[in-house]
């Protein structure tokens, strides 16, 4: 695995310099995030490599947030405070739920007992930003089984949480279970409710929601993730990584053997890309801002978009005082008909 994690990671560093050829110009990387896969089986000085490339072509700060997703069962203590050491200051940890038979459901491997291990031994380490994920809505999923996965999450010494819904994706092994009626269909009244029990005991343990499916503690915001419900650019590197640069959007060559083909070539190993029209870009700052507690400035929306939001405004799904003040923006109960409420502002 060490000569494997070296190898790829000399091409990763090959890549970040024909970035900086591309770019030229000095930029301030305001985050980084090692995602996709499981980074967390990487030699920790492999990690390090890359965290010193992006500070020797560009500018880090104290204050860049430098993101490692973790699956629990790939690292021990001693391989955290390595990690800690190269430069990781956030760690992001698939818990996914606390119930073995969940987990066997979506099938996950990890061992539940070894996230609170693991969570800390990250904050012995001085890791001051955790970050856990959970999938709500699981077939065969309990309130009951719900709330034990929250309330495991709670007793964590963690800063920020994500909670999302399961999207059962075509041509997956759990879509075929569920055609074949072997796990039972997902429902989505009791989808809603599972929410609604995850705001109220997020909210009660000082975790205040920022996004539809994050909340946080004071401070300790995904840079990463706003930036792209932002709109903001982005770079993505290796086989598969998609980018967004000033409104074009491009990813890189999938297989592994044709990105290092590429990239020995001095080639970015784009496989494609395209350019955003206007009406991309507005659709999508609408889709993502909603999602946000900042929610949508009315004064950039037509007069056909604030009669289509004026009734939700009246049926309590957007804030009565923040539209008064110019701001559309979801209650609670608002944020569970999102999708539709984003329907009527894309017509």
């Amino acid at each position: 695995m060490s000569e494997i994690s070296n190898n790829y990671i000399n091409l990763v560093i090959k890549e970040l310099d024909l970035v900086k050829i591309k770019i030229a110009e000095s930029i301030s990387v305001s985050s980084i995030f090692f995602g996709g896969g499981t980074p967390s089986l990487m030699e920790p000085s492999d990690i390090g490599r890359v965290i010193k490339k992006i500070g020797d072509n560009f500018d880090l700060t104290n204050k860049t947030e430098v993101t490692l997703e973790v699956n629990p069962d790939s690292v021990d203590k001693i391989k955290l405070q390595r990690f800690f050491d190269e430069g990781i200051n956030r760690l992001s940890i698939g818990m996914q739920s606390a119930v073995p038979k969940v987990l066997q459901t979506l099938d996950r491997t990890h061992n539940p007992e070894n996230v609170s291990k693991v969570v800390n031994w990250a904050s012995e380490i001085g890791f001051k930003q955790i970050s856990v994920d959970l999938i709500y809505g699981t077939p065969g999923e309990s309130k009951e089984d719900w709330q034990t996965s929250i309330e495991a999450a709670l007793a964590l010494p963690i800063s920020h949480i994500s909670a999302y819904a399961l999207i059962v994706e075509p041509g997956t092994k759990l879509a075929a279970q569920i055609k074949r009626g072997e796990v039972e269909q997902v429902d989505d009244d009791l989808m809603a409710e599972k929410y609604l029990m995850a705001d109220q005991l997020f909210t009660k343990a000082g975790f205040n929601w920022y996004e539809l499916s994050n909340w946080a503690k004071n401070e300790s915001h995904s840079k990463h993730n706003l930036s792209y419900w932002l709109g903001e650019n982005w770079w993505g590197i290796g086989p598969g990584a998609h980018s967004h640069l000033n409104g074009e959007r491009f990813w890189n060559v999938k297989h592994p053997n044709s990105y290092k083909e590429k990239i020995e070539l001095n080639q970015l190993p784009i496989a494609d890309s395209e350019i955003l029209n206007k009406n991309q870009i507005e659709s999508e700052r609408l889709m993502l801002s909603i999602r946000l507690t900042s929610g949508i400035e009315t004064k950039s929306l037509n007069e056909k978009q604030l009669n289509n939001l004026a009734g939700y405004v009246d049926s309590g799904h957007l804030n009565h005082s923040d539209w008064q003040r110019g701001r559309a923006t979801l209650t609670l109960d608002g944020r569970l008909i999102a999708d539709r409420i984003v329907r009527e502002i894309l017509l």
